[in-house]
């Protein structure tokens, strides 16, 4: 049996990634870290602040990357999430398009205000597969295109 190498390698389109909102408590652990607890470290000792300091700085970035490294995106088999910085925490979740029951997005003042949305991908089947991601930039776009290519899918055979 031959493989369509076409159709084993069609493109994946990010649609979804986190918002601003989303690096806003990443700033907020930066402050607390780096302007509350630094100087009080230097209170005690210049070691001590040393420790801190490198330690901040680590779990920050760390922070940071781990909130970068959110990506929704689909192709031809589903709807997948990718997240994780260290080797043993990166991975890919998500919902096939013959498995998925709907795509929404939590609407509201804040959300509305921040363009940051609360993405849900339903599983048909079971709750525990679902995708749900907070703080998505443009997820109310990500939420209409998944539903439209899933119709699409529907309407053409391609799914049960």
């Amino acid at each position: 049996m031959e493989l369509d190498k076409a159709a084993m390698t069609a493109p994946a389109t990010v649609i979804g990634v986190k918002s601003w909102l989303a690096y806003a408590g990443v700033l907020a652990l930066a402050v607390v870290l780096f302007f509350v607890a630094l100087p009080l470290a230097f209170l005690w000792n210049e070691i001590a602040a040393a420790c801190v300091l490198l330690a901040s700085a680590l779990i920050v970035g760390y922070r940071f990357l781990s909130v970068r490294s959110v990506q929704l995106y689909y192709d031809d088999v589903g709807v997948w999430v990718v997240s994780g910085v260290l080797p043993w925490k990166k991975g890919v979740s998500g919902v096939k398009w013959r498995d998925m029951d709907d795509a929404t997005f939590v609407n509201g003042f804040v959300s509305w205000v921040t363009r940051s949305w609360t993405v849900r991908i339903g599983h048909r089947f079971t709750k525990g597969s679902e995708i749900v991601l907070h703080h998505i930039a443009r997820g109310r776009q990500a939420v209409e295109t998944v539903n439209a290519l899933h119709q699409q899918k529907i309407r053409q055979g391609e799914v049960d």
